[in-house]
């Protein structure tokens, strides 16, 4: 049973002599989260945000304590393989610390989020949940858990194309128990992808297929399979006498257990001893005529687990943002406590620096993770536009996100010092854990080249992007015009940069540095738009002067040898760093004097 633990006083430390300043035990980290809130309440309809409310706070409250200390243990404490069982029987099994499975019990069991939205009733809502609201519970969790982010994802993942693409014998047969919160019935999926011979070259891939009767015989090797031991696996392999590349691979559902209750025929050779996500088990498989069942057309499955693709970039995007989240919580603790030469950190003009520095790519990152969260909600409602609009956000945000969360986490432990390099605490985790989102679903340069090449290139998504950016900026009507012309000008720019660079071949080694404007542009004019809405909510505007500054410190080129502090700047930073709200003409004044 999840116990709370006994919050910290909110200065601990603060005037002891000799004491280390405090971290985050005990924060709730839903109520530290004021633009968590405001996002939501801009994005959900009022009902549903009041009911899901309460269990968010519970959550924050988890996340900051007992779940914390659970993702402490699971993470020193990593899965173990078993080869036989006690009577020597050859029946793998994987060890987990009791740790381990009391997040379990709380990702799966008590908030459900893997089934979030594809299972109506939980936490007593009678329909499913849109993406918005499922991704407030994956961004809270995942600010103490990173590693079990990737089973919540692939189960969600298992189910959607089980649900989308699967015969009515199969779903009748999974899909309950993949989307189950009851923990004695849960089915826990897996995605089984990359292979030695391929990586991101999914067309290379080596794993074949035969058919049997009414199932089909795999052969091969899977190199890098995390939820190891998950019920049921979705992967790809190439049927008997179908052709080469991508063309000729099928989806196929391959169970863990067979029906007799013996194990399928496949065997996972060995886990993996990883730099982060240490919690959760990754392995590599090799299948020996494991039985598996076609889901969907064979000639369309790398199409069909592209969309789960698609899919779990945007989750990547919300868990990197989540770890960026939990970073600056720990930083701005530090700052706000740690005492230097007789002056809180947050206080000196580096500190302050080095906070909105570390603050900045995290409002990015929410912005952009709720504003493709909701194209997703809108696509599936049938809006082709926001179909098209999602195809460029999901791989920009993947890209810039995954790259930002490094950074900021690296940052955050330096806030604290060489005490924040200690395991004890949580910063050397944040920091492990945020290298896999550039690696996971694609490396930077795979998910740039997807951006520019396919979504912009191939799809022409650039122009649903450039059409939402200027109807948001006509939304925005209290944000000062000068500065909505600005954005209007950068978003034009941005494109036609990015159209540039799809274009030509050639013009491929530009295609990070297009992806990034991209989410550059589109992010501060999520911010000023947010800051509109939120100022009609309750009369605060500061998120435009986030705005402001992504312009001005990741768009527009800078003179290093210019000074940057002024007035204007210490103002924009006290604010930010600060708890009082400002009013649109405040703001509206420093945005023109930047």
């Amino acid at each position: 049973m999840l116990k709370p633990v006994t919050a910290q006083p909110k200065n601990a430390s603060a005037e002891q002599s000799g004491l280390l300043a405090p971290d985050t035990t005990g924060m709730n980290f839903y109520r530290a989260d004021p633009a968590l809130t405001d996002l939501l309440r801009i994005h959900l309809p009022d009902t549903l945000f009041r009911h899901i409310e309460p269990h968010l706070d519970r959550l924050g409250e988890l996340a900051g304590g007992v779940l914390d200390e659970c993702a402490r243990l699971a993470d020193r404490h990593t899965p173990v393989l078993h080869q036989r069982d006690k009577f020597g029987r050859d029946v793998q099994w994987i060890e987990y610390h009791p740790a381990y499975r009391e997040l379990e019990n709380a990702a799966f069991g008590q908030f459900g989020i893997h089934a979030l939205s594809l299972r109506k009733g939980i936490m007593g809502w009678p329909d499913k949940y849109p993406v918005v609201a499922k991704h407030a519970f994956t961004f809270l969790f995942n600010q103490t858990e990173f590693g079990m982010g990737c089973p919540i994802n692939v189960t969600d993942g298992c189910a959607k194309l089980l649900a989308n693409f699967g015969s009515e014998a199969l779903k009748a047969k999974y899909l309950d128990g993949l989307t189950s919160t009851d923990m004695s019935k849960l089915t826990q999926g897996g995605q089984f992808m990359t292979e030695k011979e391929g990586g991101s070259d999914v067309g290379t891939l080596t794993t074949r297929a035969v058919q049997e009767g009414d199932h089909w015989r795999l052969t091969g090797e899977k190199w890098f399979c995390s939820n190891a031991d998950a019920k049921v696996v979705m992967l790809l392999a190439r049927p008997e006498g179908a052709g080469p590349g991508t063309r000729g691979v099928g989806l196929f559902l391959m169970p863990r257990f067979l029906d007799d209750g013996s194990q399928n025929h496949y065997r996972i050779v060995r886990l993996k001893d990883k730099l982060g996500t240490r919690s959760m088990a990754s392995g590599e498989i090799k299948l020996e005529g494991a039985i598996a069942y076609a889901v969907g057309k064979l000639d369309r499955g790398f199409v069909q687990m592209a969309e789960m693709v698609n899919s779990s970039r945007l989750s990547n995007g919300v868990k990197s943002t989540a770890l960026m989240r939990r970073a600056y919580h720990d930083a701005m603790t530090v700052a706000t406590n740690r005492v230097v030469f007789g002056q809180r950190i947050i206080d000196l003009p580096l500190g302050r620096r080095q906070m909105l520095k570390i603050m900045l790519p995290v409002e990015q990152g929410l912005s952009m993770s709720f504003l493709t969260a909701d194209a997703l909600d809108r696509a599936e409602a049938g809006s082709q536009d926001a179909a098209a609009l999602l195809r460029i956000l999901t791989p920009t945000l993947k890209f810039r996100a995954t790259r930002d969360a490094r950074k900021v986490c690296g940052d955050a432990l330096e806030m604290r010092g060489g005490i924040g390099y200690i395991e004890q605490f949580a910063t050397p985790r944040l920091l492990r854990d945020a290298h896999l989102g550039s690696v996971w679903e694609g490396t930077g340069n795979i998910v740039a080249i997807d951006a520019l090449r396919r979504a912009v290139g191939r799809h022409g998504a650039e122009s649903a992007l450039a059409a939402d950016l200027h109807a948001r900026l006509d939304d925005s009507a209290s944000v000062p015009q000068a500065w909505r012309d600005n954005l209007r000008g950068l978003v034009d720019r941005a494109v036609g940069f990015a159209r540039e660079v799809a274009g030509k071949s050639e013009n491929e080694a530009d295609a990070r540095r297009a992806t990034s404007l991209l989410y550059h542009v589109a992010s501060a004019v999520a911010l000023a738009w947010e800051s509109h809405r939120i100022h009609e909510m309750r009369g605060d505007a500061r998120r435009l002067l986030l705005s402001r500054l992504v312009i001005d410190h990741r768009v527009t080129p800078s003179d290093p040898f210019r000074l940057t502090e002024n007035a204007a700047q210490a103002k924009i930073a006290a604010l930010l760093l600060g708890d009082r709200s400002a009013g649109m003409s405040e703001v509206g004044e420093l945005v023109r004097a930047a």
